[in-house]
């Protein structure tokens, strides 16, 4: 089974293309844990609230997996947090990087920003500046990771077709 993370700054349609690719591929997918976690405890968190949000998306990741087949799509993964950790508190836990290290996914899809920013009560960055800043940020840790990845852009319905293209060409034996 192929295991694909859709990651990236907010708003920038990660769970919109981690629900399309999944019902393409007629398998599952793991949705963000910090949605429900924010929408649980508030969005006002601290810096320990961000290694429970880890530690619960791990939990949530390998909950999920063996309802997949032959892919498994999920949106966001330690990368994201580290970025979000380092971004809100200039800071990482060593959970976080632990996780980064012993986890290997089979691609990596990086939403570029150039989807409008919508405030959903939980999103902090309309700012495009800082919006470009965190976008960098993700862009240099895959980079270096050492893993397969892409950038996706435009619209959703150009988003999923620019996935399914990749998938198809990078992961699929033919």
């Amino acid at each position: 089974m192929k295991q694909i993370v859709i990651l990236g700054p907010e708003c920038t349609g990660k769970s919109t293309l981690a629900a399309q690719l999944a019902e393409h591929y007629n398998t599952v997918w793991c949705p963000e844990f910090a949605r429900e976690y924010l929408l649980e405890n508030g969005k006002d968190y601290t810096y320990e609230d961000l290694l429970n949000i880890a530690i619960g998306q791990i939990e949530l990741e390998d909950t999920l997996l063996p309802g997949a087949k032959d892919f498994y799509f999920i949106d966001t993964d330690m990368y994201v947090m580290k970025v979000w950790c380092e971004v809100a508190f200039n800071n990482c836990h060593p959970y976080i990087l632990k996780q980064i290290a012993a986890r290997r996914y089979d691609l990596l899809f990086l939403c570029d920003i150039d989807l409008p920013w919508v405030q959903d009560g939980l999103r902090e960055y309309p700012d495009i500046a800082m919006r470009q800043k965190i976008f960098k940020m993700y862009k240099d840790l895959l980079i270096n990771s050492g893993s397969k990845w892409a950038i996706v852009s435009g619209s959703k319905a150009e988003r999923l077709q620019t996935a399914i293209s990749i998938i198809d060409t990078v992961l699929i034996k033919k």
